[in-house]
């Protein structure tokens, strides 16, 4: 079997975890420490966090679009993909090097979306761009950790709480869309999303899109009214 390839390792800001980007042949994984947050083969989910928010708005007149979480790119691509030639589209990537990774090493995975010129990097927290963002989305597309039960980052907690999803929802504009990608269900999480004032729908995706095995994840599609 072909040997795993360390390409890059980085500092997170929040707990120090260690994020080692590797390749295997044409394979590529992100790791936290020694739990794998993503890998170049298994990105159906990712793919339906954008499709599923972008489908909704794209029609909307100056579409702008907030994505939080770069990762492996495939989120971007597939909300470029959903969105017309006029729509803007902002990615917040918390970790500089990440962004660095995706123009050195991952470019082709997604078709190189960050040459897109509808795309504007931030290398920022999502949740200070949330904050400030009153009116300022027509979705905002969240793959920013495991979910509301399954959290690896501390200081993420905000978004999945009530004062993240008030945020989130002033942040939005009319009929603007809210999702989020979590390896699991939650209940309460989607209480909490309908306590706030969105329409939820929650989706199962699978992990490896249309094809069978790989397990399945969960997007939630929030609405505000």
């Amino acid at each position: 079997m072909i040997p795993w390839k360390l390409l890059g390792t980085a500092q997170t800001s929040r707990n120090g975890a260690e994020l080692r980007l590797y390749q295997r042949d044409t394979e590529f994984s992100i790791k936290a420490d020694n739990q794998e947050l993503m890998n170049s083969q298994v990105h159906g989910s990712e793919d339906a966090l954008a499709k599923l928010a972008c489908e909704k708005v794209t029609n909307h007149p100056a579409v702008r679009v907030l994505i939080g979480g770069l990762g492996l790119g495939y989120t971007l691509r597939a909300a470029l993909d959903e969105l017309k030639p006029d729509a803007e589209v902002v990615v917040a990537e918390i970790v500089p090097d990440v962004v660095q990774w995706n123009r050195d090493f991952l470019g082709h995975l997604a078709g190189s979306p960050l040459d897109d010129q509808r795309v504007k990097v931030e290398v920022a927290d999502v949740a200070q761009l949330i904050k400030t963002a009153i009116g300022g989305y027509n979705a905002i597309m969240l793959d920013v950790d495991n979910g509301p039960q399954a959290m690896t980052q501390e200081g993420n907690e905000w978004i999945y709480g009530y004062d993240g999803l008030e945020s989130s929802f002033d942040a939005l504009r009319p009929k603007g869309v809210l999702s989020i990608w979590s390896t699991d269900s939650d209940p309460a999480f989607t209480r909490r999303l309908l306590k706030t004032g969105f329409k939820v729908e929650e989706v199962k995706a699978r992990a490896r899109g249309g094809k069978k095995g790989g397990g399945h994840y969960f997007v939630w599609v929030a609405t505000r009214p």
